[in-house]
């Protein structure tokens, strides 16, 4: 029977626990969590703990003492230069045990075994915690009540009035800013007007061209004006017929007035026999 024995051998001899057990701490402070059975890390726990302790006074004695429990270099240097910065102001309680379920292959209770300050999970406070209020059962708390419910919705109308009053003086800053940038900008449509007025209508412009340029006629006729008449040559004067006088036009011209007022022909011829006769009486 195991009376007053606190101690738990883990079923070896006391050289192979103490050698298992110091390869377990220093794998512990260089990995800050490992994974291992529950009675292993009760045990473990019970031996790397008081180390943690030394650590936190660094001199050579100390680290001597450590390097007798740990016999690794690397774990002791990690433990007082590292470890023992977090862990400087926590009294104790340095590491926590996680358990994971059992063990497949001989249903053994498993768990994580984890060095607090590394936790950054654990050390954060949650946000979703909400502060509830505390009920009492006193007969005056209903009044108390029904003092703050008027009071919080004083609180409230305060609040919205003062939010609307912010909205207020958004809404004039915003239209401040549009008047000044309406005033910096000139309207499209005055814009528009104005290109209006100053281009002028195509209606009138084609008038206006159609008035400048000359028709095709009066330029034929100021060309012909303008062009000196060909000279004749000396063979055309000569074929051509010789010029007829003026009174032998006028007789020409007579014959047809008179044919127009209804006189016969040959009273026309009479006066043209007279005047050949006494012609050739003249000749002879």
């Amino acid at each position: 029977m195991r009376h007053r024995k606190k101690l738990n051998h883990l079923g070896r001899t006391n050289s192979h626990r103490k050698a298992m057990l110091a390869n377990m701490a220093s794998s512990l402070i260089l990995h800050k969590r490992i994974s291992t059975t529950t009675a292993k890390a009760k045990a473990l726990r019970i031996y790397l703990e008081p180390l943690m302790t030394k650590a936190k006074s660094d001199s050579t004695h100390s680290r001597r003492l450590v390097f007798s429990y740990l016999k690794n270099k690397h774990a002791v240097s990690e433990l007082f230069r590292e470890v023992a910065t977090k862990i400087a102001d926590r009294p104790g309680g340095y590491t926590r045990i996680l358990k994971t379920g059992n063990r497949l292959g001989d249903n053994a209770d498993m768990c994580i075994i984890e060095l607090v300050d590394y936790n950054e999970n654990m050390l954060t406070p949650s946000t979703d915690t909400k502060t509830r209020a505390k009920r009492t059962r006193r007969r005056g708390g209903k009044k108390k009540e029904a003092e703050a419910v008027p009071k919080a919705v004083a609180e409230g109308a305060d609040e919205k009035l003062a939010a609307q009053a912010d909205i207020a003086e958004d809404d004039k800053k915003e239209a401040g800013k549009e008047e000044e940038i309406k005033e910096e900008t000139p309207d499209p449509e005055s814009a528009e007007k104005k290109d209006q007025k100053a281009e002028p209508a195509p209606e009138s412009v084609e008038k206006k061209d159609q008035e400048t340029e000359p028709s095709p006629e009066s330029v034929e006729k100021k060309d012909q004006e303008t062009e000196p008449a060909p000279e004749k040559t000396e063979a055309e004067e000569k074929k051509a017929p010789p010029k007829e006088t003026k009174k032998k036009q006028a007789a020409k011209d007579k014959p047809e007035t008179e044919k127009e007022a209804g006189k016969p022909a040959e009273d026309q011829k009479k006066p043209d026999e007279k005047g050949d006769k006494n012609i050739e009486g003249k000749k002879e």
